[in-house]
């Protein structure tokens, strides 16, 4: 009878520890799954924090508004070679460093570079210029390469501003067209005010002058171009 008891007894026992073995298993699963559960969310949310995903746009597709003339430059190894950009990740502002003139001077300038010749002729252009009265006039398609941004060329919308004195500083009609075409690249090219960057940050050049000397004008027409984007 003792023997009996002693035997019911440590079969209770095993079942216990078996018990006590499966609920540590299973506590222990738990914690496991909950660690990877919590890195993978972590890791997913620092990612989507390092990179904003953007929807792909068809850049042969995008119109100009009837606000923006379009003189597209004969196409030529100087000034509208005619390469296809496969992204634009930013949009670059310039100013056009020679106080006075227009954007049809401007614009005709890099159409007239098409005459060059020799071993190294000079490459300019841009995709946009704005004037002194805001006009805004387009000189080749947001699908094109333009010769702006140096060795940013190949992912990156130009936009140079006309301006009346030697210290760059724009128009309010200036301003307030670059403003409003930038906006609307932004949108069109799904991009936000900060993928705007200045030629200087590619290359360390003082242009546009009056952005690089008055940063808080810069910070400023970043926030305008937001709020435009409403």
């Amino acid at each position: 009878m003792e023997e009996r008891r002693r035997d019911v007894r440590r079969a209770e026992h095993i079942r216990q520890v078996k018990r006590r073995r499966l609920s540590r298993r299973r506590l222990l699963l738990r914690c496991v799954i909950g660690i990877v559960a919590f890195s993978f969310g972590f890791g997913a949310g620092w990612a989507a924090r390092g990179r904003r995903v953007r929807k792909p746009v068809d850049l042969s597709a995008i119109e100009p508004p009837n606000w923006v003339e379009q003189q597209l430059l004969t196409e030529n190894p100087n000034s509208r070679p005619g390469t296809k950009l496969a992204v634009v990740n930013n949009i670059v502002i310039h100013y056009v460093a020679n106080p006075m003139t227009t954007a049809q001077n401007n614009r005709d300038y890099f159409e007239g570079l098409k005459h060059e010749s020799g071993s190294n002729p000079e490459q300019r252009s841009s995709h946009f210029i704005v004037g002194l009265d805001g006009e805004v006039i387009q000189c080749i398609p947001v699908y094109e390469k333009a010769f702006a941004s140096n060795d940013r060329n190949w992912d990156t919308i130009a936009i140079e501003c006309c301006h009346r004195t030697e210290d760059g500083s724009f128009t309010e009609e200036t301003y307030d067209s670059l403003v409003r075409l930038t906006a609307w690249l932004c949108k069109e090219l799904h991009l936000t005010s900060e993928d705007l960057i200045r030629h200087y940050d590619v290359t360390g050049k003082i242009c546009p002058k009056y952005f690089v000397d008055h940063e808080d004008a810069w910070e400023q027409f970043k926030k305008d171009v937001k709020k435009a984007m409403r």
